[in-house]
């Protein structure tokens, strides 16, 4: 199994690209099952979970091809064709590999008539149940049983009538499920306490480009008309903001500076205050965002939250960057329980983080020191490279297939801005 090398101590200076966003790209695959015309999506990332997503599709007679794209380059064009749907079932053998796969339940019931799909894994982070995604779906007239590890979702014969649902908690996931299947439905839903990240308005806004009709996209209250059938439509996905919070972090950390080439500023607004408060020089331009570390960084108290507040999928990141802080830092995971699963192996590297519950206590220590340390799961992977570069010896990260689902050709994107990394193989 391949490994990743780092040896720190190297400032980072330079450019980065910032790939498009994982998690929209993971949203917008799917509608792809709601028109029977041509969906062709711009600035895809490389990445595993992206080709286990082309895999699912496949499996229900999705053609997929891919255009314009050499080895060397980042990103790619993907076009997708549901010209007809041949199955409706997600296998387990496929769904096991990442949690989005359950984002296919809700244009299959709206554009089939009828959904099985297993129950997902993806990072072993802690509960994230879908029950928000079958009562949404219920709500707007489906019928839903789970057996077998299976759910199995039916629309009424003429397709499903629409509702109106008020989520309980914000869910992202859920959102997206309803938005989907709402396009098609043969009523009006109005979903209520909708998540607003940017992620959602990147599939509201694609969704629109298909031809759905669809009100206060960006807000909390969504109303979505339904129309007869949506059509076929070229979109870039967005770049993707966790990737470049990543990279402010790892720069950052190593008293380096970096131009984070594509970043959209107002849609990391809650990361990007948090390294400024930490004492970082951050510059928004038309075409990306400056960060600089000039000065010692500055211990924060953080508490992650959904959008706009901060990303649960920064924590880990900011955690890495706050061991090299002055000072004692307080970080509170209020999305996840089981979020601190790197704390460990940071820890391992001479870190002085203790937790008690959802609150991590992170001291600020003059030294980190490399060491053997395993991932978890994606972004305590990312945490463990940021340490690495700071820290004075060689890190060895392992159990990398982790990153390998969710950054695009890391090693080259750091290895470009001045960082000793390397993958090798495994033994």
């Amino acid at each position: 199994m391949d490994r990743i090398i780092i040896r720190g101590g190297n400032r980072l200076s330079g450019r980065i690209p910032i790939s498009g966003a994982k998690n929209s790209a993971l949203t917008l695959i799917p509608c792809a099952l709601l028109t029977d015309e041509p969906l062709t999506l711009r600035n895809l990332p490389r990445l595993a979970d992206i080709d286990s997503f082309q895999h699912l599709m496949n499996q229900f007679g999705v053609s997929t091809a891919i255009a314009g794209s050499r080895p060397e380059d980042f990103g790619r064009v993907m076009t997708l064709q549901a010209t007809r749907i041949t199955s409706t079932v997600a296998p387990y053998d496929i769904v096991r590999k990442m949690r989005a796969s359950i984002l296919v339940l809700g244009p299959l019931l709206a554009r089939a008539g009828e959904a099985t799909v297993s129950l997902p894994g993806g990072c072993a982070i802690g509960n994230r149940p879908i029950d928000l995604h079958l009562k949404v779906l219920e709500a707007m007239g489906a019928d839903i049983e789970i057996a077998a590890g299976y759910v199995r979702a039916s629309a009424p014969d003429g397709g499903l009538p629409g509702g109106t649902y008020s989520f309980p908690v914000v869910s992202v996931g859920a959102t997206e499920n309803a938005l989907m299947a709402a396009s098609l439905a043969q009523g009006t839903t109005i979903l209520r306490n909708a998540a607003r990240e940017p992620e959602i308005i990147d599939l509201c806004n694609l969704l629109v480009e298909m031809g759905a009709d669809i009100e206060g996209i960006g807000t909390s209250d969504i109303t979505i008309h339904g129309v007869p059938r949506l059509h076929g439509a070229t979109y870039e996905v967005m770049p993707d903001r966790i990737e470049a919070g990543s990279y402010a972090c790892a720069a950052a950390i190593t008293g380096g500076d970096v131009d984070l080439v594509g970043a959209r500023a107002n849609e990391m607004d809650a990361t990007l205050e948090a390294l400024i408060e930490m004492g970082l020089h951050v510059e928004p331009y038309k075409k990306g965002v400056k960060v600089a570390a000039n000065a010692p960084l500055k211990a924060v108290r953080l508490n992650t939250a959904p959008y706009p507040g901060l990303a649960t999928d920064m924590q880990a990141q900011l955690m890495a960057l706050l061991c090299k802080a002055d000072g004692n830092s307080v970080l509170t995971e209020t999305i996840f329980e089981n979020r601190y699963m790197h704390v460990p192996e940071l820890n391992r590297m001479g870190a002085h983080i203790d937790v008690d519950g959802h609150t991590a206590v992170v001291r600020g220590v003059d030294r980190l020191t490399g060491a053997p340390v395993m991932a978890t799961d994606l972004r305590a992977s990312m945490s463990l490279v940021i340490a690495g570069l700071a820290a004075e010896g060689q890190t060895e990260l392992n159990r990398i297939y982790h990153l390998d689902r969710g950054y695009e050709r890391l090693e080259e994107k750091l290895q470009a801005v001045g960082a000793d990394i390397e993958r090798v193989g495994g033994d």
